[in-house]
């Protein structure tokens, strides 16, 4: 039988039993309870655990480090493979509305933002967790795009973002800071346009669409 293991007793005081995808859910909803409480330095599994009520070894099966699950508690990677699949003409209006969309529903405790603003202060866990989240998002860019200098360009474009969550989502002050969502997905995607579709490109290369792999996991 797939059943597991009886859950230890969480904040609800109860013992309880749930279908993987649910205690999965649990976890991960107690994990960005913990995030935007503690921060990622202060969470731990066992914090994580006792939050959704199941045992410290139903996480570490779960996710296996607290690492992967910090990185699977951010919304930005599953969203970006959501984004990327689709036809290629507009690949630069759905990456850009994707980030937008994700990023204005953030506030000052998301974990991602947490994260860069970290990262800017040489934290060298945020360095490291940030790392792990663009060689997920590079994966996935290169599995839909083609052309030449596809590295160059991907590093490129994950620069853009960056730059634009530091201005507008952490520092928030400026024109950019001000501006209002729509403008600013319709500014983003024309500054992605030409590095998802270079003017050099032969039409095989602009006609290429398809869906990214499964690459594999954190926006960005």
């Amino acid at each position: 039988m797939d059943a597991e293991p009886e859950h230890s007793e969480g904040h609800t005081g109860k013992r309880r039993r749930r279908d993987p995808q649910a205690s999965r859910e649990a976890i991960l909803n107690a994990a960005r309870a913990e995030l935007n409480e503690h921060g990622y330095g202060r969470m731990t599994i066992r914090s994580v655990a006792a939050r959704a009520g199941v045992t410290h070894g139903l996480v570490m099966r779960h996710f296996g480090t607290k690492e992967r699950l910090f990185l699977a508690a951010i919304p930005g990677p599953q969203q970006l493979d959501t984004a990327l699949a689709g036809d290629s003409a507009t690949l630069a209006e759905r990456i850009a509305q994707a980030y937008v969309e994700r990023m204005e529903a953030a506030d000052s405790d998301d974990p991602f933002v947490a994260l860069i603003r970290s990262a800017a202060a040489n934290d060298p866990t945020a360095n490291r967790l940030y790392s792990a989240m663009q060689e997920y998002s590079t994966a996935a860019y290169r599995a839909v795009l083609d052309g030449p200098d596809v590295d160059a360009r991907v590093d490129l474009l994950a620069a853009v973002l960056l730059g634009v969550t530091f201005s507008r989502y952490i520092v928030r002050e400026g024109a950019l800071a001000s501006m209002e969502p729509s403008a600013l997905s319709t500014h983003l995607a024309d500054l992605l346009r030409p590095l998802v579709q270079p003017r050099h490109a032969g039409p095989a290369d602009a006609g290429h669409a398809a869906g990214p792999t499964s690459p594999c996991p954190s926006a960005g």
